[in-house]
């Protein structure tokens, strides 16, 4: 027999209740920085009053939810659904780290490794497959520098070039 409250939960309501009680209780903290509230006016008619009004709003009411979900939860699942969202955090890591190597090794070079890293990392192993992925950061490179012009400087690697192939490499990849 399955346990019908826990049935009605859905996996990753209890984070989403935490992190949106967070984040209204700092909103409604920060509130009196934001706004003027003036001398001899009505509540109503005050600047403040409707974003306090909806600030005190959502943390009632996230709250509410927050303090229903923790009834409902099952922990298990809620640790295994954090564990998912984690993971797209891996993606996140790639695009810095993808961010920091450009100035070094050049906008080509970075982009040809990188979009092969990331087809290996999503389990594409034949050739065709990963040419077709370097061809793809090839033609990104080339849209982007040549027809958009979109001004990215060049590497560090680039210095070690001779003269004239340091100014194509930076001007074009």
């Amino acid at each position: 027999m399955s346990d019908k409250k826990s049935d009605k939960v859905q996996s990753g309501d209890l984070v989403f209740a935490a992190i949106f009680l967070i984040f209204s209780v700092i909103l409604l903290s920060l509130l009196p920085d934001q706004v003027r509230w003036l001398k001899k006016t009505g509540i109503t008619a005050q600047p403040g009053f409707w974003p306090a009004a909806s600030l005190i709003g959502m943390v009632g009411f996230g709250a509410l939810h927050f303090l229903t979900r923790i009834r409902l939860s099952d922990f298990r699942r809620e640790f295994s659904e954090m564990a998912i969202w984690a993971r797209s955090l891996e993606f996140a890591i790639w695009f810095m780290i993808y961010v920091v190597v450009v100035p070094l090794i050049g906008y080509l070079v970075a982009t040809l490794v990188f979009s092969l890293m990331l087809t290996w990392r999503m389990g594409y192993r034949r050739p065709q497959v990963l040419l077709a992925s370097m061809g793809t950061g090839f033609a990104t490179v080339l849209l982007f520098k040549t027809l958009l012009s979109v001004k990215i400087p060049g590497g560090m690697v680039y210095e070690y070039l001779p003269d004239g192939l340091r100014s194509f490499m930076i001007l074009n990849f």
